[in-house]
């Protein structure tokens, strides 16, 4: 999903479409997981890794291997609807997986740490090998025959995956008992426990969007280059993945919720001084610095979110989890782009701190006291 996100706009921008058509084509990646998650997490809890996954590969290959043939905006289109699908399924499943293989919430926190390196390494890869088959793969650089090849890589990757899963052992959940009321999402938003991290993990994760957004809004009107905005950002995911490696360690030291409430304190301060930073260095120290404090977040609130959540609903808690992200990503970049229009980039930085701050108090409430009754 990460090299087709990047490959199928620089695509559709060469073949003379606009940035609007160009940001809508993106937003499919995100949108397709807002309406598929929840089912994909009761499929999970019902069916555990391998179908899932087995559904997901052949959505992803066969949404990929369609922009190979047919290098056209409404394929392109039906690609990034299918390989974000896919994804997003996978993802549930996976974590599902991973999660009920823990025995105890110090075992919850160091998997989910290593778990969480794949999205990492793949947000590096994936944009690597699509960008150098572009550039390489045709008779000249963005030819139409470097993108079929990109998008025949794409295409080949998640069938690799079912390669490193196929003799992996399911992990049945136990199932509700029998006088058990009908399941509904909303049971799971009931909780305030789970009301709290969602509405932490939310804040969060529109801090990735934020960065992602404005950084390049902002470097252009310092007059930055591509490459080194590119750089800045870049920075920020590295730093991201390194920390996400050491999060095995930490996560021994230091409990879930005085991790998550530090990021959340971190990260405000950071946006507040993030505007003031005039120069390349200045910016890309912040941007590494922010990828240090929003990389450790996502192990926790997992560890977390399978302490509050009974085994047989696992899924999906995921499933709303991923919902509630993939919403923030299709709708907070307009909420941005609409409010720097108005107001300019730097209020956009500091309004998203100040909510992350205070926010930092519910994510406080997250201790492991108030963890061991579950919904």
């Amino acid at each position: 999903m990460a090299g087709m996100r990047m490959a199928a706009p620089i695509l559709a921008l060469k073949q003379g479409f606009s940035a609007l058509a160009v940001g809508a084509l993106l937003a499919l990646f995100a949108l397709s997981s807002v309406f598929l998650a929840l089912p994909a997490g009761r499929y999970a809890d019902r069916k555990g890794l391998k179908k899932p996954l087995l559904i997901s590969v052949v959505v992803a290959s066969v949404g990929s291997g369609l922009s190979m043939l047919w290098p056209v905006f409404p394929v392109m289109c039906l690609s990034a609807l299918a390989t974000g699908g896919a994804t997003g399924m996978a993802v549930i499943a996976l974590q599902r997986h991973v999660g009920r293989l823990a025995k105890d919430p110090g075992e919850l926190k160091k998997a989910f740490s290593w778990l969480s390196i794949g999205p990492a390494i793949s947000n590096f890869l994936g944009p690597v090998l699509a960008g150098l088959l572009i550039d390489f793969a045709g008779p000249e650089p963005a030819h139409v025959t470097g993108f079929r090849w990109a998008f025949g890589l794409m295409a080949v990757l998640p069938l690799s995956t079912w390669f490193w899963v196929r003799k992996v052992p399911e992990l049945h959940a136990p199932q509700a008992t029998e006088s058990a009321a009908p399941r509904r999402a909303m049971d799971l938003l009931a909780e305030p426990m789970m009301q709290r991290l969602l509405g932490v993990n939310w804040l969060l994760a529109s801090c990735w969007d934020v960065h992602t957004f404005v950084v390049p809004v902002l470097g252009h009107e310092r007059g930055l280059s591509a490459s080194v905005v590119g750089a800045i950002l870049g920075a920020f995911a590295m730093a991201a993945a390194i920390i996400r490696v050491c999060m095995p360690w930490i996560s021994r030291h230091v409990q879930e919720h005085q991790i998550i409430t530090g990021a959340m304190v971190c990260t405000a301060l950071l946006f507040g001084i993030y505007p003031f930073m005039s120069t390349p260095w200045s910016m890309g120290l912040c941007s590494v610095l922010l990828g240090f404090v929003l990389g450790m977040v996502q192990p926790m609130v997992m560890s977390t979110l399978h302490q509050i959540t009974p085994a047989h609903r696992q899924g999906e808690a995921l499933a709303l989890r991923l919902m509630s992200i993939n919403a923030s990503s299709v709708l907070m970049p307009m909420v941005f782009g609409a409010a720097g229009a108005v107001a300019g980039v730097a209020p956009v930085f500091w309004v998203v701190g100040a909510a992350v701050g205070w926010g930092s108090r519910a994510a406080w409430r997250l201790r492991p006291g108030l963890l061991h009754t579950k919904p």
